[in-house]
């Protein structure tokens, strides 16, 4: 059993956004058909590296989805959808505006056959306001949300964030926006749209920097390690890799001193504040880097734990995917593809104690339940080679 089994979810996204949230969705225990173009599919099957001619990528972010390739130019294959959207309790999508409506696909027009239905579309800037006709991607989201202007050295250019957080980080709102709705149409039968935006997702997060405006009017600089209201809190060279410092309150200021031997520190009238810290951060930088180049990361590790005092590795992916922690929280997980063969992917992030999310199947292949989903729909063999044979599905 799991938290949403029997809840149906078209999925008409493609690249990132749109598939991490029904993804998420079927991880849950939603039945999650995605609907595909037959020359080709989703882009994002292109995307490198590929296992048995299948794209990794790809597969990670669409497991637990059965996979139907319909035209959607032509209008059987409008039809087709419109028959599947009828049934469905959610649909995603995540066109530019106005190409949902001009397909006949909008929200308006799925609602007038089916009154229940949750639909949520992410795009780059949102459904309304003066950019919403634009086509927005990750790395432009970055840009204009601020993001940009924060991330990277003090001295240096703003950098993006190699993961793309804003597709990602949009697909779980769009997740938290269906699932109140789902709560909602559980009291009042009534479905609704779920509107989110790439743009909205990084501001939403900018909880410091937005703070900082409000509150002087001043630009919130970038801080390359550093935090803007906590020191040290940041990364630490050792004798053999890197460290990551959590210790920005009184008691691990005092802890943090003791481990380090340079117990002076805690007196020191630049020091004795969070927020005398924070002024003075290189100052305290300078002073606390060649202490931890003294020892290798395990031993000050060990050191900081036994003190209380929160500190991690710096790990690379290859480390983080074989950590031993990682795999008991079942964060790695292994499907049999129909071509890639015995895969990873990673696993579901969220761990529920009674109805557990779980990785059910791997990711389709280009089509592969098109037939089963017609059939569903209650089409015969004979209506679906109809189809195939003119190139509506």
């Amino acid at each position: 059993m799991t938290a949403l089994d029997g809840l149906r979810v078209l999925d008409l996204s493609s690249q990132l956004s749109g598939p991490y949230c029904a993804m998420l969705l079927g991880d849950l225990g939603a039945d999650v058909v995605k609907v595909e173009h037959p020359a080709g599919g989703d882009a994002a099957r292109l995307g490198a590296p590929h296992v048995g001619g299948e794209s990794a990528p790809f597969m990670t972010v669409n497991r637990n989805k059965r996979s139907i390739t319909v035209d959607l130019k032509t209008p059987d294959g409008l039809g087709l959808v419109r028959r599947l959207a009828a049934r469905a309790d959610v649909v995603v999508e995540n066109w530019r505006p106005g190409t949902a409506a001009r397909l006949g696909l909008g929200y308006p027009d799925l609602r007038a056959g089916n009154p229940r239905v949750i639909y949520c579309s992410i795009s780059g800037f949102g459904q309304t306001g003066p950019y919403a006709a634009r086509g927005g991607f990750d790395r432009i989201a970055q840009g204009m949300s601020g993001l940009m202007s924060i991330n990277g050295a003090e001295d240096g250019p703003q950098l993006v964030v190699p993961i793309p957080i804003a597709d990602i980080g949009t697909g779980m709102f769009g997740l938290i926006g269906i699932l109140a709705a789902l709560a909602w149409r559980a009291t009042s039968g009534e479905g609704q749209c779920v509107d989110a935006s790439l743009l909205e997702t990084p501001l939403a997060w900018s909880v410091y920097e937005a703070a900082e405006v409000f509150a002087t009017g001043a630009t919130p600089r970038r801080l390359g390690q550093g935090h803007r209201t906590n020191a040290p809190y940041q990364a630490f060279r050792t004798a053999d890799g890197w460290l990551n410092l959590g210790g920005g309150s009184q008691q691990f200021w005092r802890a943090i001193c003791t481990v380090l031997e340079v117990e002076h520190l805690v007196d020191d009238p630049r020091f004795t504040t969070p927020t005398l810290r924070v002024q003075h951060r290189q100052a305290l930088e300078d002073l606390l880097q060649p202490r931890f180049l003294t020892a290798p990361t395990a031993v000050w590790l060990e050191k900081l734990e036994a003190a209380g005092v929160p500190a991690g590795p710096i790990l690379t992916y290859d480390q983080v995917l074989a950590d031993p922690h990682v795999r008991a929280r079942e964060m790695i997980v292994e499907v049999e593809h129909p071509r890639a063969g015995r895969t990873r992917v990673l696993g579901v992030p969220v761990k529920l104690s009674r109805t557990p999310g779980t990785v059910r199947r791997p990711a389709p292949t280009l089509g592969q339940h098109t037939d089963e989903i017609l059939g569903e729909l209650g089409y015969d063999a004979a209506a679906i080679g109809d189809f195939r044979a003119r190139g509506v599905v």
